[in-house]
């Protein structure tokens, strides 16, 4: 749980960071609406799941499982739209992690 406590920390940082610094300077593809949104989705059900498992609520399973979705959902779109390889890898390492936290 640890592991996937760090990997969740990580993932909303790089989505966030990404989000704020590259994407909001880069414009264009990188600030469509559906897009942005979904990055910031993404950061915040990494933090939300990573608090979860802090307080060892049972309730971590669904929000592992909703992380990953969103974690793959946001490495796809970050891959569509390029230039953002860190942030999907860091949303793959995620969406794996809490995939089988939620098993």
């Amino acid at each position: 749980m640890t592991r996937c406590v760090e990997t969740c920390l990580k993932c909303y940082a790089t989505c966030l960071e990404t989000a704020m610094n590259h994407c909001l300077e880069a414009g264009g593809k990188h600030t469509e609406p559906r897009h942005f949104r979904l990055m910031m989705a993404c950061a915040e059900i990494c933090r939300t799941a990573a608090h979860f498992m802090l307080v060892n609520t049972p309730h971590h399973k669904h929000t592992c499982a909703e992380c990953a979705e969103i974690c793959n959902e946001c490495a796809d779109d970050c891959a569509r739209i390029g230039g953002m390889d860190e942030c999907v890898r860091q949303c793959r390492a995620c969406a794996q992690s809490c995939a089988a936290m939620a098993a």
